[in-house]
């Protein structure tokens, strides 16, 4: 079966950059994954994103050597395994809150007797049935990353770690602490650090979203594992603006030299 890059640099402890994912298209995938980037997040969570769509982004990433994680939208065993049959080996599960939650993301991302994944001898993750190593083989390549984003998260994160990776989710965290919109609030900074410190300590990979440059290298430089240092979303909206900006800029000059 397909070895898990994105889970094997992490075991190793390689710093990955990753891209956001929001637009909920393949050809933006494949623009994307047509980059250098290490990874590329394919989010369900906040995006129009279903499974069908999910599959057809999943075929443009494999295309390149960049790894593909989904965000499913929910802690749901009947969605992870969706996202699983579909092809996807890494998933960030969101607002997981406790050990238990972890415990039930890591149940759903496995067969048994490691956990409660459904079986189907025909799916795009198993080629259709061709790959007769996948079923003995995907307990060892699913990579389980969990998000933290409230102080209780962040109370138990110890205890949580028992999964493959953390995430910082930094706007969800800045409202969880009394700070909506701002994850630039020093109590948010001040959080993420202690965060990034803790995992380390007991051996875990962290990751975290920013796509402020300052910050997204800050954190780099403080050890966070992955980091995702821009949306498409996000892109998009600076490179038409700024290309708008440029052409109003152009064309003022123009009627300046004309008048």
């Amino acid at each position: 079966m397909q070895p898990n890059l994105f889970k094997r640099r992490l075991i190793a402890r390689s710093q990955q950059l990753g891209i956001w994912s929001m637009l909920a298209s393949g050809n933006v995938v494949e623009v994307l994954t047509q980059s250098d980037y290490d990874w590329i997040m394919i989010d369900t969570e906040h995006a129009a994103n279903e499974v069908p769509m999910v599959q057809e982004q999943l075929r443009s990433a494999a295309q390149s050597l960049m790894s593909a994680v989904v965000r499913p939208s929910t802690n749901d065993p009947v969605q992870i395994k969706r996202l699983l049959d579909i092809g996807a080996q890494t998933l960030l599960v969101p607002m997981v809150n406790t050990p238990d939650e972890a415990q039930r993301a890591a149940s759903a991302m496995r067969y048994p007797p490691a956990g409660i994944r459904g079986v189907s001898a025909a799916t795009r993750a198993n080629r259709y049935g061709r790959d007769s190593d996948y079923l003995h083989g995907a307990n060892d390549e699913v990579c389980l990353l969990v998000q933290l984003e409230t102080a209780q998260a962040l109370a138990n994160l110890e205890a949580i770690a028992a999964v493959d990776g953390l995430f910082i989710g930094p706007s969800d965290l800045a409202a969880a602490l009394g700070h909506l919109g701002d994850f630039r609030h020093p109590d948010v900074q001040a959080a993420i650090v202690d965060a990034l410190g803790r995992a380390h300590r007991c051996g875990k990979p962290i990751g975290i979203l920013m796509t402020d440059p300052l910050l997204s290298a800050a954190y780099l430089r403080d050890g966070f594992d992955y980091v995702a240092l821009a949306t498409d979303i996000g892109i998009l909206r600076s490179g038409s603006e700024s290309a708008l900006k440029q052409g109003r800029s152009d064309s003022s000059h123009s009627r300046k030299e004309s008048a």
